[in-house]
């Protein structure tokens, strides 16, 4: 196989150069002819000629006109060219079928509850975290698509949104909700046909495109707590939760409060503390 990718190489080929057509003729797996392409051989430009191009029709028919949109646009800037890869599809495929199942799944824990912004103060450090993230992504996803249209970075934070959805362990309907509402309307643009069927999965009226664009809250965007590192010569020991605006002073006391920490500098000489503000803790010790 070695050999085969250096002939590739050398001569400036690819494994789809005719390799589809002759695949084709004698009736073999082109399954295989990809696995191939993405172990030894270099993707290439579709083309008519070089027999490689993809069939909307088909993929839409295998996945859907929703996953084929989003596929396409997180896999470049729309300005750019990019190479179809069939693992690429199956995972935007797999990305719509947990929004799909997730949504279904909490929908009816949902569906009655009701929200203002009142209620969101005085949240707990869960609750905070999750409507943090939800309304970092809603502040990056309106920057991105206004900003040369970079649609795939805009995917990118949704994604990630939905990573902190599913390992939210708070039990606050509302702010669930709001998360839940929110990810439904930064997704319709994208894929529209599922953000609608699961709008009104969630009780909803109406067409995602009737609704407001979301805006973030710049409340939520604060921080009131922060998780920084603290280190004994260089070697972190612990993390602690400090106010997000505390000085070196009180940052400090929390620390050496720190069971781990006073292991560490109980009975020794403290030469020095470094501290960044909001970033670490740096303590030098000597025996």
């Amino acid at each position: 196989m070695k050999i085969l990718k250096e002939f590739l190489e050398e001569n400036h080929l690819t494994l789809n150069d005719n390799a589809k057509l002759l695949f084709e003729k004698l009736g073999l797996p082109i399954d295989v002819l990809k696995d191939l392409e993405e172990k030894y051989g270099k993707s290439d430009k579709m083309s008519k000629s070089k027999h490689n191009t993809v069939d909307p029709d088909e993929m839409i028919e295998r996945y859907g006109a929703d996953t084929v949109r989003l596929y396409i646009l997180f896999a470049a800037p729309p300005q750019n060219s990019f190479d179809w890869i069939d693992s690429g599809i199956e995972g935007a495929h797999r990305f719509l079928k947990r929004v799909w199942n997730f949504v279904n799944e909490k929908a009816d824990q949902i569906k009655e509850v009701k929200y203002t912004k009142e209620d969101f103060k005085n949240l707990n450090e869960e609750d905070q975290k999750l409507r943090r993230k939800l309304h970092q992504t809603i502040k990056k996803v309106n920057e991105d698509i206004t900003r040369e249209y970079q649609f795939n970075t805009a995917i990118a934070s949704i994604m990630e949104l939905m990573n902190e959805l599913t390992s939210y362990k708070g039990n606050n309907l509302k702010v669930l909700k709001e998360a839940i509402e929110n990810l439904i309307l930064l997704l319709s643009p994208f894929t529209p046909f599922i953000a609608d069927e699961l709008w009104r999965t969630i009780g909803k009226e109406g067409y995602t495109i009737q609704q407001s664009f979301p805006e973030p809250d710049e409340e939520a965007l604060r921080e009131k707590n922060k998780e920084i590192p603290v280190q004994i010569n260089g070697k972190v020991r612990a993390k602690i939760t400090v106010p997000a605006d505390a000085d070196e002073e009180t940052v400090k006391q929390i620390a050496f409060e720190n069971e781990n920490i006073k292991k560490w500098t109980e009975g020794k000489n403290i030469i020095k503390v470094i501290f960044i503000k909001g970033k670490i803790l740096n303590i030098v010790v000597k025996e």
